[in-house]
This record gives C-alpha cells, sequence and structure tokens, in this order.
C-alpha cells in the first residue's frame, strides 16, 4: 500500500531530522531500508528545489511538478491522469510536468522511472525516444532557496567519500559530473546517486502529422536539403521533444538513412525557408556563412497595420525568456535590432475559414477590413525580432497572440508602454525591472499555429544559392 503524499510528507520532516542529527545513524543506512515508493515521495520533494537550477531550454517553458494532468487516452474516475503511450499524438496537451529524481537503486534508467513515477515502461520509452529524460551523474548544487533538508540530501551525495566509490564519475570533477545530458537509450544503465530530469508531459506538434512533407521539400543536394517549414511545428524540435520535428519528418519524408541536422531556427509559428544539412561538416559551413553574414533572409509580414518604408531599429533586453521587450533608445547592455521594410501592400483580412484552418487568433484588433503584406529584409537575426519590433510600432502581426494585445494596450493608452515612444525614466536598475516585469504581464501567449510570418527567400554566397518558399498561408 502507498504512503498518501500528506503522510510522506510528515515522514519526510522526521526522518530528515533524524538521519542528520544523529551521528551513530549512518544516512545511507537509513534511506536504503524505506520503502521504494516512500522513498520516490522523498526524493522527489527533496529535489523540487532543483527545477530552478536545472533550467528549461524551451523559452515560455513552466516547471510545475505535480500538476494532475490529462493525457490523449483519457483519464481515472478519480482525475488522475491515465497514461500509455506518447502515439498517436493528441490534439492538445495540458501543461508541462516535469519530474526531479535522485537514484537509489542502481539498474535501468528506463525501469527505474518507470517504477519511481509509477509510468508504463512504454510510456517511458517513448519519453526517451522523444529526448524528454535527462541525466547528471551527480546531482546539481541546490539554489539558494533550497531547505536545509534539501542542503543536507546534496551535501550526502556529494561528499568525497561517497564520489570516489562512484563508478561512472572517475576521473571527472564535480563539474563536470552535475552536466546535464540527454538519455538516448532505454537500455541505459544508471547508478545510485544519479539525478534525472523526466518532462512527463513534453510540448507536442499535431501539425506534424498532418502534412505531406514530401511536398514541403524545396531542394535536395548532396551537402543540403531546403525545406519550406509549415506553421505549427518545430525545426529541429525542443528540449523535450526531438520526435516531432521537421528535421525528423524531412529525414523519413526523403527516406535518408542520416538523420537530418538544423543549421538554424525560425519561430514555430512561423512558416517558410530553412536550410537542413547532410552532414556534420556542412552544418559547420552554413554556420560559418551565417556568422559571417553572406546569409540573406527575406520575410513576408503580414501586419495589421501599414509600415512605412525604411530601416527600423530598436535595442532588445538580453532576456532568455518571452516576450521580447524592445526599446527605440539605446541602452547598455541590450542587443541590437534592425530590419528593412522593402515594400508594403495592402491585402484583404485572411476570410474566417482561413483563420479558423490556422488556429489564428482573433486578439482583439478592431480594424479587420485590410491587412498589410510587408517584403523584409532581416539585418540582424534575434529571436522574435521582427514580432516584437512590428508591435512596439503599433504594427503587430496578423494572429499574434503574445505581442498584438500590448501593441493594442499602447495604442489605447499610451504610456502604458515604459520603453515605448513615451518612455518613461527610471531612478535605478530595480525600478527599470518592475517596469520590464508588469510590461511583459500585458503580453498574452503563444500562438497555437501559425501567424502572419513567412520566411519567404533565403540565399547566400552573393546570390549563388537562391531558395524560395511557396505561397503563404494567408493567400492560399
Amino acid at each position: 500500500m502507498k504512503p498518501h503524499p500528506a503522510a510522506a510528507a510528515t515522514l519526510l520532516t522526521k526522518l530528515s531530522s533524524s538521519i542528520f542529527t544523529k551521528p551513530l545513524i549512518s544516512p545511507s543506512f537509513l534511506i536504503s531500508r524505506l520503502i521504494p515508493q516512500l522513498q520516490a515521495t522523498i526524493l522527489r520533494s527533496l529535489c523540487t528545489q532543483l527545477r530552478a537550477s536545472a533550467g528549461n531550454e524551451k523559452i515560455g517553458v513552466e516547471d510545475r511538478g505535480f500538476q494532475g494532468l490529462r493525457m490523449n487516452q483519457g483519464s481515472l474516475s478519480n482525475g488522475v491522469s491515465e497514461y500509455h503511450r506518447l502515439l498517436p499524438c493528441p490534439s492538445t496537451h495540458g501543461a508541462p510536468r516535469i519530474e526531479h529524481l535522485v537514484v537509489l537503486e542502481g539498474g535501468s534508467v528506463s525501469q527505474y522511472i518507470s517504477k519511481t513515477l509509477d509510468l508504463p515502461l512504454l510510456y517511458v520509452t517513448d519519453l526517451i525516444r522523444f529526448g524528454a529524460v535527462y541525466c547528471a551523474l551527480v546531482c546539481p548544487k541546490p539554489p539558494p532557496t533550497a531547505t536545509p533538508e534539501q542542503i543536507e540530501l546534496y551535501k550526502h551525495f556529494t561528499a568525497p567519500h561517497i564520489l570516489k566509490k562512484r563508478r561512472f564519475i572517475k576521473g571527472k570533477t564535480l563539474l563536470e559530473a552535475q552536466q546535464t545530458f540527454r538519455i538516448t537509450h532505454v537500455d541505459e544503465r544508471v547508478e545510485p546517486g544519479t539525478y534525472l530530469r523526466v518532462h512527463v508531459h513534453p510540448k507536442r506538434f499535431p501539425r506534424c502529422y498532418e502534412i505531406d512533407w514530401r511536398s514541403r521539400i524545396i531542394a535536395v543536394t548532396d551537402s543540403y536539403v531546403v525545406l519550406d517549414k509549415p506553421a505549427g511545428t518545430s525545426v529541429g524540435g525542443t528540449s523535450d521533444n526531438i520526435e516531432e520535428s521537421c528535421a525528423t519528418f524531412a529525414t523519413r519524408a526523403l527516406g535518408l538513412t542520416k538523420p537530418l541536422l538544423t543549421t538554424h531556427q525560425i519561430d514555430n509559428c512561423s512558416e517558410g525557408c530553412v536550410v537542413l544539412a547532410r552532414t556534420k561538416e556542412y552544418c559547420s559551413v552554413f554556420h560559418k556563412k551565417l556568422r559571417d553574414g553572406k546569409v540573406k533572409k527575406l520575410y513576408l509580414a503580414l501586419a495589421a497595420a501599414p509600415v512605412p518604408v525604411g530601416v527600423m531599429t530598436h535595442y532588445m533586453r538580453p532576456f532568455r525568456l518571452a516576450p521580447k521587450i524592445m526599446s527605440e533608445d539605446r541602452t547598455e547592455g541590450w542587443l541590437l535590432c534592425q530590419l528593412e521594410i522593402l515594400g508594403c501592400k495592402e491585402v484583404p483580412w485572411p476570410s474566417s475559414i482561413i483563420e479558423e484552418k490556422y488556429g489564428i487568433k482573433d486578439c482583439g484588433w478592431p480594424w479587420k477590413s485590410s491587412a498589410y503584406e510587408c517584403t523584409i529584409n532581416l539585418l540582424t537575426g534575434r529571436t522574435h525580432q521582427i514580432r516584437a519590433q512590428l508591435a512596439a510600432y503599433g504594427e503587430p502581426i496578423v494572429g499574434d497572440s503574445m505581442y498584438m494585445p500590448a501593441a493594442l494596450a499602447e495604442i489605447s493608452n499610451p504610456g502604458v508602454n515604459p520603453f515605448g515612444k513615451c518612455k518613461k525614466q527610471f531612478l535605478d536598475e530595480d525600478e527599470k525591472r518592475t517596469a520590464a516585469e508588469s510590461w511583459i504581464k500585458i503580453h498574452g501567449r503563444e500562438p497555437a499555429i501559425a501567424i502572419g510570418l513567412q520566411a519567404c527567400q533565403i540565399s547566400w554566397d552573393d546570390g549563388e544559392h537562391v531558395y524560395n518558399a511557396g505561397t503563404p498561408w494567408w493567400m492560399s
């Protein structure tokens, strides 16, 4: 019979106190005699604070721990999630669920996760296939907010006499052993003291299964493949899902034996030209072309308001998560963002049928008689650059549910954007940081499928190689 979580938490406090205050009792001796279910409950509780230090690579992902989640194959009558397999892909997915574990019993990583988290073994196998399981040979250092019990647990597993017995970390420094890496084999072995991060509920991309991928191939050479990426897909995958990606599905569509490699990115909600390398050597070659400025990218953007022709300059706050904050004023440490509007023409606003097909959010924009198709030469390549710059000018992209609400707020209430044209003077960095956080809250969420943005052309080596995308979704 499994202990109730509340009872386990109470017992955790008592056990932790006795483990680390009574020198005559060995911590490893006492831990080894806890029943398996209680071991998992205690260690998951102790490792919860590691979320802050483990981090999430994907922009905007939140680590929510043990949220009650609903999987695609139904749920039990008491509301607890019922897990079977990751495929077939659900049309919707719940909030992320990330579990942090410290291994107590050596053996197969898939079997340990299955037993500890009470997940079907086939489901865990799918998670590993998706790239949703990470490992560190030694538990990472807890953040400053860690409890005394968590700090003691860290000290126990990183004690020199314990580390000396660890076969897998011989020859490595502590920092090297604390580096996380993706588990790629279901039969990989782990030893006691190993840290695991399990993305139980990875981000999904249902659009991958709706696309005729062969028809999206623009060019195939011995060195690279050019793909017309569909909106609502990821170029190379996310931190918890490398299976449902353009690189994976394009590889299969072409029947290639070696996987295609990502050379650059465009947003999941964008469509258009991306270059996938067929070899590691060409991947390095193309990366150098990007660094040297030899790759030119043209975009079509469907703006909700007319955009003036010319160069648009902003400075982006250097913050990893979205949304991105722009300022027209040069700010120390902020990143230069430049793009050139080559032309702008009035076009019909997408019909309701097209909007529904591509999941276009209404966002409350009041003027829908016309939209404006802009041709853009991207001079600097920052994450969300075109989207954030156009929104900062009050000309957000159609369907951009992240940036359009903020643009509307500034239009209806000038000065609400502390970094806009009616900018505010800050007394210190703390006040500036508080203003940035308040402005971020006005923004919306990332679009589900598409926005009016297409990477319509990519070229390099002074036009020696030029490739064009197909008709944008709003003209289909």
